[in-house]
């Protein structure tokens, strides 16, 4: 196993669970003996947010996980009502019927809370060693290489699998081996995020988690915020700008940008709040696919997993699920025939595309909408889709049925198709049956309390 992060971890329970005799996880980096963040992992700082799809299948994966992120401080956040929404065409309602939740708390968290729990219930070990290649032929790989240049080791492994995540080698690795033309795309919107940590104002333990979302629409940057509760009483402040509308890193700055959102409910909420951290920057946020699965000719033994075949504007939300659906697919194919079966690492490998290949077409259909886009332009598909995912926000801004379509896909426990569906097609075609909210949708003690913590001077709070 290449990788101790989240892919990682989760395929390595699934290969102990399956009866591997030894696990064995490589690591380049020290990892931490409580949470916190690591260099291997360029987006661990910003928000994270596991949707209630990830959630069900890590729960499948590394039972009681769910339990252990909520006592060791994660948020269980209820769609319908526990959010505050601006979209593109305006603040969804929030509705006290059932809706999806989802976990909210810092990567690190997540990362260490997973690792600890396979430890603890598996044989799997990790060893601190960075892999450099790959042992074997064109038809079967038979180890890995580890070390520094010029004091490589070999390790051999009945199976290997690759999630080092987003700066994965496999390429080159293939290529040494005499699999060649693996075909890569990237598109880059030049997405920066900037995130501050906060001490949760006294009284504010309980606020929605407030997002003020990105217009892909207005053919100007992108330009979003979001304010996160987080494990130990924080607040996570994350704000994301495509090219030509990213944050700056100064704390003065950083404040006038969220009040300079389409509305300034972030700004108003920190402006009161206690700084814990400096403003971090992060500009690895661009979408990746390696096509891996195409490739006319792949190895016995090797199988690739999570960022390593895919990666994803992180705005959307969708990585860590996407490395659990993943991790999912390999337990079925052990399941079926055991490590060694013959065509294994290509079935889990197409499998694993499937969610990784929806996760991309979700991202990228909107970031190629963004001024400056580069790898991508929108397609008469994608603009026929586009006008369709607006009316049905259109929708959602009142309507329980298009709001809880939404959601459901969103939230990955549903395909895209769910969209499609016809009580959902009714509803878009309907519209919302109340007119547009002009402010959030705030209770009376929730307005109050945004009162007593706003410190802009600015009316209409």
């Amino acid at each position: 196993m290449i990788g101790a992060g989240l892919a990682g971890m989760l395929a390595a329970a699934v290969l102990s669970d399956a009866g591997v005799d030894e696990v064995i996880v490589l690591d380049r980096d020290e990892l931490p003996d409580r949470p916190g963040h690591r260099r291997g992992l360029p987006q661990g700082r910003h928000a994270h947010l596991l949707m209630a799809g990830g959630i069900a299948a890590m729960e499948e994966l590394v039972p009681g996980v769910r339990k252990r992120l909520l006592a060791a401080g994660a948020h269980e956040i209820p769609l319908n009502s526990g959010m505050l929404a601006l979209t593109s065409e305006g603040w969804l309602r929030r509705f006290k019927r059932e809706g999806p939740v989802m976990l909210t708390c810092s990567r690190a968290l997540v990362d260490w809370v997973v690792r600890t729990a396979v430890l603890e219930q598996t044989r799997v070990e990790i060893r601190r060693a960075a892999a450099v290649g790959l042992t074997g032929t064109a038809q079967r790989v038979t180890g890995v290489r580890t070390g520094a240049p010029g004091e490589e080791g070999d390790l051999e492994a009945d199976l290997v699998v690759d999630a080092s995540g987003r700066g994965t080698r496999v390429v080159s690795w293939l290529d040494a081996l005499g699999i060649t033309g693996i075909r890569e795309r990237t598109v880059d919107s030049g997405l920066v995020n900037a995130t501050r940590i906060f001490r949760t104002p006294d009284g504010a333990e309980r606020f929605p988690l407030t997002i003020v979302h990105a217009d892909p629409f207005a053919r100007r940057p992108g330009r979003s915020g979001m304010v996160m509760p987080i494990e130990d009483g924080r607040w996570m402040v994350s704000c994301g700008g495509t090219r030509g509308g990213e944050p700056p890193a100064d704390p003065e700055g950083f404040l006038r940008y969220t009040l300079d959102l389409p509305d300034p409910v972030v700004g108003r909420l920190i402006s009161g709040a206690e700084p814990l951290t400096d403003v971090h920057l992060s500009r690895s946020t661009s979408n990746v696919r390696r096509y891996l699965e195409k490739s006319a000719r792949w190895p016995e033994r090797f199988v690739v997993l999570g960022d390593a075949l895919g990666t994803f504007n992180p705005v959307y939300g969708q990585g860590m699920s996407v490395a659990a659906f993943g991790a999912q697919v390999l337990g079925r194919e052990l399941a079926r025939g055991g490590p060694a079966a013959p065509g294994l690492a290509r079935r889990v490998l197409r499998g694993a595309a499937k969610p990784v290949e929806t996760a991309w077409s979700m991202a990228v259909g909107q970031d190629v909408l963004y001024p400056g886009v580069r790898g991508g332009r929108p397609t008469a598909a994608d603009r026929l889709v586009t006008a369709y995912t607006r009316r049905m926000m259109r929708a959602a801004t009142g309507s329980y049925a298009a709001a809880s379509a939404l959601w459901d896909v969103t939230s990955m426990r549903t395909p895209p198709t769910r969209m499609f569906h016809p009580s959902a097609v009714l509803a878009a075609l309907m519209g919302s049956p109340l007119p547009p909210s002009a402010e959030p949708p705030l209770t009376p003690g929730e307005r109050e309390l945004l009162r007593s913590l706003d410190r802009t001077g600015l009316p209409g709070v």
